[in-house]
């Protein structure tokens, strides 16, 4: 029987995956392996049998490509950038939801967690306040996809009252069977975190084209505003320690750069370390048994925008659990070329750190390896091209049970 009458037979529509399939010919992503030609059977959206013979002809061939768990972003903010392309040129939000999604799947990414600033700060031309993250959730929310699981990751600036106020106004919105959220805490302020170096800060917005001296001195007015709000921080980070300890939230800290501040993540009941900026918070993020994310765009620029420690590093170290897209979708697929290339990072490693790395991070127990009982959220992957390629996205989130 041919592929084609066989997807008509099953009922397989453009746009949607079905509910039962079997996709042959590939070589199948295992945690710690990859197999030789072999079969997935997926039986109601769940992966059924993964059997590894080239005999099989399923609903659709492969072609000899890799196949591999859908990947998993856990911290996006390109919504942000969808929605606003251009400084004051805003598209409508459900406009940008949908041609964002085009790009997510071009991916091959299944799962999203879209990253909503709960503070005032403009980057880029994008305006962020507390009301608009308060918006970009309610659009994460209402918005229905057989092709993507879409989710948000709560930012908030610990020396924001508004952003806490109406993260907590969210939650307490939320469904009581609603598992907890993802809550990422940061501080922006020059001196600390990413931006410890206030030299290189200040150089990087200088060579950006901005004045010295108005730098220096809005630099300068921050780090004294920082000092007002020492007692809001103090308060802020005592209530997100409460949220994760009653399991209401899963808490990552943003940015950490020292060992110390990484203790103190963890005493108040954190569980990911995201984005560290030095090769010693990473370590002792390690020592303390917290997940640690990377960003994606690092390993392929082969630096840290910011002057931070280099994503490479980490990993040739062994202290990265997952990578994250940061502002840039196809960068998760892309790392993998350079985690191959130049770090010598092997396909089940390098995709790990997409997927089972990212869902460990999310607390998703459902996805994120290819094992029978899981969710059926796959890509067919092309590694023979200059840059991956994902051919084709299956997902589980449109199947109902």
């Amino acid at each position: 029987m041919s592929t084609t009458i066989s997807a008509v037979r099953q009922g397989w529509r453009f746009g949607t995956t079905p509910a039962d399939y079997v996709i042959s010919d590939v070589h199948v992503v295992l945690p710690g392996r990859v197999t030789d030609r072999a079969a997935v059977a997926v039986e109601n959206g769940l992966i059924a049998e993964v059997v590894e013979s080239a005999k099989i002809r399923g609903d659709v061939d492969g072609g000899g490509l890799l196949l591999a768990p859908g990947l998993i972003d856990v911290h996006s903010d390109a919504l942000e950038k969808e929605r606003t392309p251009r400084p004051s040129a805003e598209l409508p939000w459900d406009y940008a939801m949908a041609s964002f999604e085009g790009k997510v799947v071009a991916a091959g990414i299944t799962t999203v967690f879209h990253g909503a600033g709960f503070h005032n700060k403009v980057s880029d031309g994008v305006a962020r306040r507390p009301s608009l993250a308060l918006e970009l959730c309610d659009v994460v929310d209402a918005f229905t996809s057989t092709r993507v699981d879409h989710r948000v990751l709560h930012r908030f600036n610990v020396r924001s009252d508004q952003g806490a106020e109406l993260i907590g106004t969210r939650i307490a919105d939320l469904s009581p069977g609603t598992g907890p959220i993802l809550l990422s805490h940061e501080d922006h302020t020059p001196g600390q975190g990413q931006y410890a170096d206030v030299g290189h800060f200040i150089d990087t917005l200088v060579e950006s084209g901005e004045d010295r001296a108005e730098v220096e001195r809005r630099v300068q007015e921050r780090m004294e505003q920082a000092a007002r709000t020492e007692h809001v921080r103090e308060a802020n980070l005592t209530w997100a320690g409460e949220l994760a300890s009653s399991g209401r939230a899963r808490l990552l800290g943003h940015d950490p750069d020292t060992a110390e501040a990484i203790d103190q993540l963890l005493a108040r009941g954190g569980a990911v370390a995201e984005f560290p900026t030095t090769l010693a918070a990473a370590r002792r993020a390690r020592e303390c048994g917290l997940l640690t994310v990377a960003g994606a765009p690092n390993v392929l620029r082969g630096s840290s925008h910011s002057g931070n420690v280099s994503a490479a590093e980490l990993i040739t170290a062994g202290l990265v659990d997952a990578l994250a897209s940061d502002y840039l979708p196809s960068g998760l697929l892309g790392s993998l070329a350079v985690l191959r290339r130049d770090l010598g990072v092997e396909p089940p490693e390098a995709f790990r750190l997409l997927t089972a790395g990212p869902a460990a991070v999310a607390g998703l127990s459902d996805r994120g390896r290819i094992e029978p009982g899981l969710r059926a959220d796959l890509v067919l992957v092309d590694l023979d091209r200059q840059w991956p390629t994902a051919v084709s996205t299956f997902s589980a989130t449109g199947v109902r049970a």
